[in-house]
């Protein structure tokens, strides 16, 4: 599989290379334990645990060809230096009398309820380059929402 390259932080990087090391090892190897138990139980024509290892397997290594994707196509993008908001930055702002804390991530790395939002988000591109003491405005579907960023951070 090829593509376009993948913007990722050197944190998602490396979590996306202990996933795939844990689902190369100590995954196929649960995997073959259930499949070799199933076997052992006998006739596997009708054996719903045999059919379920086999599924298991299937979408395991679907999994493992997706992140080996994932990784080759990866361009790890360095922190900004500069002060301003990006990959990798924990950017802390206020809407009203809220305040959130969001890490821009790459696409793959994106999860809102751990507050990890895509530099492909509209809250992401509203965030890249964003200083301290910037208001920026996010689209949504029920209107424009306003932030002040009060920090941004890279750890």
């Amino acid at each position: 599989m090829t593509g376009p390259k993948i913007s990722i932080t050197q944190r998602g990087y490396d979590r996306l290379k202990e996933t795939l090391h844990h689902l190369k090892t100590t995954r196929r190897e649960q995997i073959s334990e259930n499949m070799g138990r199933a076997i052992e139980d006998g006739d596997l024509r009708e054996s719903a645990a045999y059919d379920e290892a086999r599924m298991e397997q299937s979408e395991n290594e679907a999994r493992i060809r997706d992140l080996e994707d994932q990784l080759e196509r990866a361009v790890i993008v360095e922190e900004d230096a500069g002060g301003g908001a990006g990959l990798g930055a924990k950017v802390k702002v206020r809407s009203g009398k809220t305040e959130r804390t969001f890490e821009l991530v790459g696409t793959f790395e994106a999860d809102v309820r751990a507050g990890k939002v895509s530099d492909a988000s509209p809250i992401g591109q509203a965030l890249l380059g964003a200083r301290e003491g910037a208001k920026v405005k996010v689209p949504g579907p029920k209107g424009d929402m306003e932030f002040e960023v009060l920090e941004v951070t890279y750890e």
